[in-house]
């Protein structure tokens, strides 16, 4: 990558130029420090002031569990040297860890494909304005996209070697796969979904091995075949994975006595009530961002808006009737009371027998494609209601806009896919866009950024569209 970037110097630097600007006007006009950026910087002080990796609770320092250290490390380095609480300096420099997630999906480009597709997938990478809008957000998703680009680059340095059977150069495939595990590492202790990742690529690697088992038909330790780099890189891929988590596991069984080497699924304390019958109701109807705004994220805490809830949460006036009720109760206290769990619970279980496949198959599809094409402004002053067309005329536009470019970049990469279907390394950037499409469909809060991480195989995938389309009708006859 780095003699394509000489070569084509001037490209590169202008494009870095642009992308550097459009991710200074996020962080210049609008930066986001959200109630998660303080809860990650609560514990990153805590840390740093008090050497506990704990919240502030009523002016005492509480251990805790609900958050993976990745992010709080990242910002308690970043306030050790910059300053407590120095926000401009962590969006500066996720705005840098941004730009080199640029260059790790260019790299991808060019062992895929060519170095036009390299320089293609660079300039989508560097103009993509999600990219550049949560490189302004003290929140994960930088770090995040950034160690998912730089593992799957270093996965498809891994599975070249492969295709060129190469055994003598064990030194340099053991390095590439120990990078591989241990970014993918990376990711899971910034984000618990990380994991996802992991699953991936062993699979394609899993594959792999039973393709050439049976093309050789049986191991034979003497003569080092070929599926014995396979099977080695499986191993210190799940080693270097997984021993990042070590510590934080042994760290919550001595001062929390719990096994917990991810974070709880609801990121949830060890003696907050985690609400099932809550989150399983909300998981019968919830199929938009927007929900999630209005109703879940209330919850507990704040008053919520019966009105907000749309027609399909209720099957019968009987049940609106007993919701209406539920919520009303709720309302007196906001609290969600063993009681009201359960309540919860029982208009779950009765919405769930009488449509199951409205449950497991439809409202998980509809949150994917939410989650896929909604217009991502969730960091910007527009109106999550956009289609109702009442808000701003300028952030309306932006609404627009962005639900456009969302859809390019989605349309274009389905072309490339299709177009490159054949090609070295597509099979595991779908299979990591599947996998973490389906797992993103069992969540109750369908949120337009978890899809970020899969940006760097999106983009990659349509600047495969892009340079195909080009070189087609660059050959049609003037």
């Amino acid at each position: 990558m780095l003699e394509l970037v000489r070569k084509d110097a001037r490209f590169f630097l202008a494009a870095s130029l642009v992308a550097l600007a459009l991710r200074l006007v996020f962080v210049l006009h609008f930066p986001a420090v959200v109630d998660d950026s303080r809860l990650y910087a609560d514990i990153a002080e805590n840390w740093l002031g008090h050497g506990v990796y704990g919240i502030t609770d009523s002016s005492q320092v509480v251990p805790t569990l609900s958050r993976l250290p990745g992010y709080p490390a990242f910002l308690a380095a970043v306030f050790a040297i910059f300053g407590w609480s120095n926000f401009r300096a962590v969006l500066l420099i996720q705005v840098l860890f941004d730009l080199g997630t640029c260059l790790l999906i260019a790299d991808l480009a060019r062992r895929m494909f060519s170095e036009q597709a390299a320089k293609a997938a660079f300039l989508l990478a560097a103009l993509c304005p999600f990219l550049a809008n949560y490189a302004a957000a003290a929140l994960t998703e930088t770090m995040e996209i950034f160690f998912t680009a730089l593992a799957l680059d270093l996965a498809l340095r891994g599975f070249a070697a492969f295709r060129r059977d190469i055994e003598s150069s064990a030194m340099p495939a053991l390095v590439t796969w120990l990078g591989c595990g241990l970014s993918v590492g990376a990711c899971i202790l910034v984000r618990p979904d990380g994991g996802i990742l992991f699953a991936a690529i062993a699979a394609c690697l899993f594959l792999l091995f039973m393709r050439r088992m049976v093309v050789r038909g049986s191991i034979q330790l003497g003569s080092a075949p070929p599926v014995l780099p396979v099977l080695r890189a499986g191993v210190i891929l799940t080693i270097c994975t997984f021993a990042p988590l070590i510590p934080w596991t042994l760290r919550n069984l001595h001062t929390m006595r719990r096994f917990q080497p991810l974070a709880p699924r609801y990121a949830t304390e060890s003696d907050e009530h985690p609400m099932p019958g809550f989150n399983r109701w909300i998981k019968t109807w919830m199929a938009d961002y927007t929900s999630v705004q209005e109703i879940y994220w209330r919850v507990p805490g704040d008053a919520i808006d019966f009105a907000r809830l749309p027609e399909r949460a209720f099957d019968s006036p009987g049940e609106r009737q007993a919701t209406q009720q539920l919520f009303a109760d709720y309302n007196q206290d906001h609290e969600v009371t063993s009681e009201r769990d359960a309540r919860f619970a029982a208009l779950a279980a009765a919405r769930i027998h009488a449509a199951p496949l409205r449950y497991y198959l439809w409202l998980p599809a509809a949150r994917i494609a939410d989650m896929w094409l909604r217009p991502r402004t969730e960091l910007l002053p527009s109106d999550p209601r956009w289609w109702e067309f009442d808000d701003d005329p300028t952030w309306l536009t932006v609404s627009i806009v962005f639900g456009l470019i969302g859809l390019a970049y989605v349309a274009a990469a389905a072309a490339g896919v299709w177009r490159s279907r054949d090609s070295f390394g597509i099979g595991l950037l779908v299979m990591f866009v599947v996998l973490r499409s389906l797992f993103l469909g069992t969540l109750e809060n369908p949120e337009p950024r978890y899809t970020l991480e899969c940006y760097p195989a999106v983009i990659v995938m349509a600047a495969a569209f892009l340079i195909d389309k080009f070189h087609r009708n660059h050959r049609k006859p003037a």
